[in-house]
């Protein structure tokens, strides 16, 4: 079985600390700690879990802390996680046994990274992740914000998952600052850094700007397939933003220049229409939606509910509006088989069991 040494940088991190640490500490058999400037108990929480504590002067690089942390790593495999992050029972099973099957040829595991969750606590946004590598590859991370390790080696995909439990919002301008101090160093972005830095912008709502900057990447023609159809989604929720409904519904019809149409586009088209009243429209959409495939080993953001569930709902919506019943509580009952506990099906379950009891009355 192999043995792995968890790496994690933090900062002011005492409200989620001792909860990642607490289900982590099952599947890592060395836990280094690199602290950034924290004023507040993360130290003495990280404490309760190991003597491996460092400091590192904060200057603005995730690259360089998460590089310093992985030095500090003793054991023939690294892992990390961040301070919100949590690993679930069922995960940590998946990850134990990985662990005793995991053969030495393998360089990188990919995880699944759940970010969002809907009331249920199940994901509805998730994306694959490099999450362990083979220490003696030397692997580095590149990047001073959303910093990356380039994928190489011999590669394996874990259905094993880590869940991303955000419980504060920090300060919304840290990445853009780091972006625009970059900027004031005369630095010159890769493709990457600069679909980030537009994303940056449109998250702060500087939406002129923003789109500028994901057109300048798009026409770069170096971003990869998934950050261009992203930059497309993003790039359109600034026209959404700016009540540009045309250059809008355009820019997600470029989308499909860089691969075969993604749900997550089909449906934002469907909204279109439906918010015109459009309804045949919007339902030609929807239903492309339901037919994508999801690719959940791309590397792309996934939106996953936008594969089934939503376009399910808005069908039921579209249908109603059109006066067609049947079809209505047909494509309810098709979202009710992908999220049973689902809140908009539930509610249009109920309405429609009151309709007809009333109309039996």
């Amino acid at each position: 079985m192999i043995k792995i040494s968890l790496c994690m940088i933090v900062k002011n991190e005492e409200k989620t600390l001792d909860k990642c640490l607490k289900s982590a500490e099952r599947i890592s058999d060395e836990i280094i700690i690199v602290d950034t400037g924290s004023t507040d108990k993360t130290k003495e929480i990280a404490k309760k879990y190991t003597q491996k504590i460092y400091d590192f002067k904060w200057v603005d690089d995730f690259a360089k802390a998460r590089n310093y942390s992985f030095s500090k790593a003793s054991k023939e495999y690294i892992m990390w996680l961040d301070a919100d992050d949590v690993i679930l029972e069922e995960d940590i099973i998946k990850i134990v046994k990985l662990k005793k099957q995991i053969t030495e040829d393998v360089d990188m595991v990919m995880m699944k990274y759940n970010t969002s969750f809907d009331e249920n606590n199940n994901p509805t946004f998730s994306y694959n992740r490099e999450r362990i590598f083979k220490k003696e590859k030397g692997y580095i991370w590149e990047g001073r914000i959303h910093e990356v390790v380039v994928p190489s080696g011999n590669i394996i995909y874990s259905d094993a998952a880590i869940c991303h439990k955000k419980v504060s919002v920090g300060n919304p301008k840290r990445n853009l600052n780091i972006f625009n101090k970059m900027i004031a160093e005369n630095h010159t972005f890769s493709a990457r850094e600069q679909y980030y830095y537009a994303r940056e912008l449109y998250y702060n709502k500087e939406y002129v700007k923003s789109i500028e900057e994901f057109r300048s990447f798009l026409d770069s023609n170096k971003g990869w397939k998934e950050n261009n159809i992203e930059a497309c989604l993003n790039m359109a929720n600034c026209y959404k933003a700016l009540e540009s409904k045309e250059k809008y519904l355009m820019v997600l019809l470029e989308s499909f220049k860089y691969d075969t149409p993604r749900a997550e586009v089909c449906v934002e088209i469907g909204k279109h229409f439906f918010d015109l009243e459009e309804y045949q429209k919007a339902i030609f959409w929807y239903k492309i939606a339901v037919e994508c495939k999801l690719n959940d080993i791309s590397g792309g953001f996934i939106a996953i509910d936008s594969y089934k569930y939503i376009p399910y709902i808005q069908l039921c919506v579209c249908y109603y509006r059109l006066g067609d019943i049947k079809k209505s509580i047909y494509y309810n009952k098709k979202a009710g088989e992908e999220k049973p506990n689902g809140k908009e099906y539930l509610f249009n379950k109920n309405y429609f069991e009151k309709v007809d009891n009333e109309v039996t009355l």
